[in-house]
C-alpha cells in the first residue's frame, strides 16, 4: 500500500477517536460487518477506509449505534391526520367493516371481505387455555396465553407466505374474540366482529358500530414500540403467533398498552368532580392521562372520530370541561376510556380492545418484514464492563 493510499485509511486508534468509542468496539464493528479492516504491508495492526468510517459516523447519534430506518407503505401521520395506505382513517372507520380495512393494510386492496371465521374446535382450545388462569387475570393475560396455545396447535404456522399468514390471523382474531370470558352466543358467520366482541365487554345496549370503529382507529399507528417488537420477531422469521406474542409482550408495558386503563381510572374520578380530579392529578406531579401526544400537535384524529360517535353523552361533557383547562388535547386513550364509561365496559376492556386491534397492524408489518432481508435488526452493543 503506497503512502498516497495510506492517506485514505485510518488506524484503529484514529477510528476510535473519530467515532468516540474504545478500540475494542472497533473490532465489534468489524465482526458485525459495519467496518472492513485491511492489512498494510510492512505495518502491524489494521487499517480502515476513511470513507467507510465517515459513513458509519454519519449513521448514528454520538456514534453509539446504528439506527435501522424502516421503510413502510402502511401508515402515514401527517398534519395531524392518519392514513392507512393513503386512505384517511377517519373515513375508513366510519364507512367500512374491520375485515375490509384489515385486508387493505395486509394486501393494499380495499374490497368487501367475508367476516373473520370462527372455528369451534379452536375456540374450545382457546377457552380452555384462558380458563387455566385465575379469576384476577386480565383479558390481555388471557389473550397472551391463548395465542401461545393456538400457535402450538397450528402445524402450518411456519408457512410464512402471505395467503397463509392472512388466513391464520383472520382465524386467530375470530377465535380469540369468541373465546373471551362472557356470553357464548350462537356462532353466526355473518355477524360483525364488533357485534361478537360487545357482549364480552358490556351488558349495555349494544353499539357494535362504535366498537368496530374503535378497532379500525387503533389497528395501526406506525412504528410504536409494540410494532417494532413485532417487526423484529418477523425479521427473524418468527411465525405469526410468535409475532403477535412479541407485540403483546411490549404492549403489556406501563407506558404503552396500559394507557387506556390509566385514562379510564382518571376519567372515573373526573366524572364525579372534573376540577378536583384534575387538581389531584396535577398535584401528584404525574402527567394527566389521556391528554397530548408525542406525534400529533393540535389534535388526535382518532379521538375526534370516537368522541364524535358518542354524541352528547355526559362523559363527553366531562372531557370538554377538562380540555378547557388543559394546554393539550384529548387523545385516543381518553376517547376509548370515554366509550368504556359511556357503555359500562369492564375495566380491563380497553387494553384488550387495543391488543385485538393491533393484531391487524402487527400482521401487516410482519408481512412487510417477511418480504425484506432477514435478521436486519441488530442493535450495536457497546461493552462498558471490565477489561484485562
Amino acid at each position: 500500500m503506497s503512502q498516497q493510499t495510506d492517506e485514505n485509511y485510518l488506524t484503529t486508534a484514529q477510528v476510535a477517536r473519530r467515532l468516540r468509542v474504545k478500540p475494542e468496539t472497533i473490532y465489534a464493528y468489524v465482526s458485525r460487518g459495519l467496518l472492513t479492516s485491511v492489512r498494510a504491508r510492512g505495518r502491524r495492526g489494521s487499517l480502515f477506509a476513511a470513507a467507510e468510517v465517515e459513513r458509519l459516523a454519519s449513521k448514528s447519534v454520538e456514534h453509539s449505534g446504528v439506527v435501522e430506518q424502516i421503510e413502510s407503505e402502511l401508515t402515514l401521520i401527517r398534519d395531524d391526520n392518519l392514513y392507512y395506505r393513503g386512505h384517511p382513517v377517519k373515513d375508513l372507520a366510519t364507512s367500512l367493516p374491520l375485515e375490509s380495512v384489515a385486508h387493505l393494510l395486509w394486501t393494499g386492496e380495499l374490497t368487501e371481505r367475508e367476516r373473520f371465521p370462527v372455528a369451534g374446535d379452536a375456540v374450545e382450545l382457546a377457552r380452555a387455555a384462558m380458563g387455566v388462569l385465575p379469576e384476577s387475570a386480565r383479558l390481555t393475560d388471557r389473550l397472551r396465553v391463548a395465542v401461545a396455545v393456538l400457535g402450538a396447535a397450528d402445524p402450518m404456522r411456519f408457512d410464512l407466505t402471505p395467503l397463509s399468514v392472512t388466513t391464520a390471523v383472520e382465524k386467530l382474531i375470530g377465535v380469540l374474540v369468541a373465546a373471551l370470558p362472557g356470553p357464548v352466543p350462537a356462532l353466526n358467520p355473518q355477524q360483525s366482529l364488533g357485534s361478537r366482541l360487545w357482549p364480552k365487554f358490556s351488558s349495555h345496549r349494544a353499539r357494535p358500530d362504535v366498537l368496530e370503529s374503535a378497532l379500525i382507529l387503533l389497528a395501526d399507528h406506525g412504528l410504536a414500540v409494540s410494532t417494532v417488537a413485532a417487526r423484529v420477531a418477523a425479521s427473524a422469521r418468527a411465525n405469526l403467533y410468535a409475532v403477535v406474542s412479541a407485540g403483546l409482550g411490549a404492549l403489556d408495558g406501563q407506558y404503552h398498552g396500559a394507557a387506556p386503563t390509566l385514562a379510564y381510572e382518571f376519567l372515573k374520578r373526573a366524572q364525579r368532580d372534573p376540577l378536583q380530579a384534575l387538581s389531584d392529578q396535577l398535584r401528584s406531579g404525574e402527567p394527566v392521562p389521556g391528554f397530548g401526544h408525542r406525534i400529533y400537535r393540535e389534535r388526535d384524529p382518532r379521538a375526534e372520530v370516537l368522541l364524535g360517535m358518542l354524541g352528547d353523552h355526559p362523559v363527553v361533557e366531562t372531557i370538554q370541561v377538562l380540555a378547557a383547562r388543559m394546554p393539550s388535547f384529548p387523545n385516543s386513550d381518553l376517547a376509548v376510556a370515554a366509550m368504556m364509561h359511556a357503555y359500562d365496559f369492564r375495566a380491563d376492556a380497553g387494553d384488550a380492545l387495543f391488543a385485538l386491534a393491533r393484531m391487524v397492524g402487527w400482521t401487516a408489518h410482519a408481512l412487510e418484514e417477511y418480504a425484506a432481508p432477514a435478521l436486519r435488526f441488530r442493535a450495536l452493543g457497546i461493552y462498558t464492563g471490565p477489561t484485562d
